[in-house]
């Protein structure tokens, strides 16, 4: 379709449906013409979370919660049928009226669920930096979330940090924590794989929670345990061994959601008597105590610049289109530890 500046053509969307547990399917849908002030945008590549999407796809989301408070396209409960997706990078191809004109053929940043056009205001959209690949933007999210919980932790000078679970947000967090001056960064995750790139993006050692952690609890019991411990797994048994690695005063950030799987938390003995702040953490708002100087596009600058430093879209691990969707999700759903990161491609 040409880029025109007013009264474009109406377009077919491809869209996503989560449509029952397990259950996808792709349907067409007639966009309208963008009105006053909207922008029409062809998705170019879109990422699956491996963990909230996951929750959606197998039906295992709260029924009363909104899919995210706030993200306007996202405000609808989570009940079937829905679309989800929250990483959309596209180019805008045409324009309302009274819409600036520069819009026309900028890559945007959306949390937008998949789909191959839409239609969307300004201020649902992020220009791309030029200097960043298309498939580098579609960690943004993911980035702004690894941000956010380094933010949430507040490493300090010389301390002993833990991560636990080396999923995208996992990796993402253990490479923007190595760049800070720490004493050790450990990190944990039951894929070999992940562990070696975990050391790779500058982890001091990785190791296999179902293993034996004598090792790591020797370190960590030298200084009294880990200082700081993420729990960014999605497996709510890991706040227990959590608990085992820290010690007095230690902190532990809670990154994942559970969605409807709850966590039994063993809170007597030495978690008891260790004094330790758990905290959750969600990228949706801002620490309280960062309020007075940061926003979300504060936030989203530093997101911007981990990702020019880290080049995340290493992690790809599968190119798909949406009519492969199903047999996508079926693979994450049975063989997650085969897929790091997968995106939808757009022709």
């Amino acid at each position: 379709m040409t880029a025109a500046a007013h009264n474009p053509e109406p377009v077919l969307a491809e869209q996503l449906w989560f449509t029952a547990p397990q259950q996808v399917e792709i349907r067409s849908a007639q966009l309208a013409a963008p009105g006053p002030g909207q922008l029409l945008v062809k998705s170019l590549r879109s990422a699956i979370s491996a963990g909230t999407e996951m929750l959606v796809y197998r039906g295992q989301l709260p029924d009363e919660m909104a899919l995210d408070a706030s993200v306007q396209s996202l405000q609808s409960a989570s009940s079937y049928p829905l679309q989800y997706g929250y990483a959309c990078v596209g180019e805008v191809i045409a324009i309302g009226d009274s819409a600036d004109a520069a819009w026309l053929g900028q890559r945007v940043f959306s949390f937008q669920p998949h789909a191959s056009h839409f239609v969307a205001t300004t201020g649902q959209l992020t220009p791309v930096p030029d200097d960043v690949t298309t498939e580098a933007a579609v960690f943004l999210p993911n980035m702004e979330t690894a941000v956010n919980l380094v933010q949430d932790g507040a490493p300090m000078l010389g301390e002993q940090v833990v991560v636990l679970g080396q999923g995208v947000v996992g990796l993402l967090l253990s490479a923007v924590l190595a760049v800070h001056p720490l004493s050790a960064l450990y990190t944990l995750d039951t894929i070999g794989k992940r562990r070696q790139l975990s050391t790779r993006l500058g982890a001091d050692g990785s190791f296999d929670p179902q293993a034996d952690l004598s090792g790591l609890q020797h370190e960590l019991l030298e200084s009294k345990g880990a200082d700081l411990i993420y729990e960014v797994s999605g497996v709510p048994d890991a706040l227990n061994l959590a608990i085992t690695l820290s010690g007095f005063d230690s902190r532990i950030v809670i990154g994942s959601w559970y969605g409807k799987k709850s966590a039994a938390i063993a809170l007597g003995g030495d978690a008891h008597r260790n004094r330790l702040n758990i905290t959750t953490s969600q990228v949706s708002t801002l620490a309280p105590g960062l309020s007075g100087r940061w926003d979300k596009a504060r936030r989203f600058d530093i997101a911007w610049q981990m990702i020019r430093r880290l080049q995340p879209q290493t992690l790809i691990s599968h190119r798909k289109t949406l009519s492969e969707a199903d047999t996508l999700y079926k693979l994450l759903h049975n063989s997650h530890e085969d897929v790091l990161q997968a995106v939808f491609i757009y022709e």
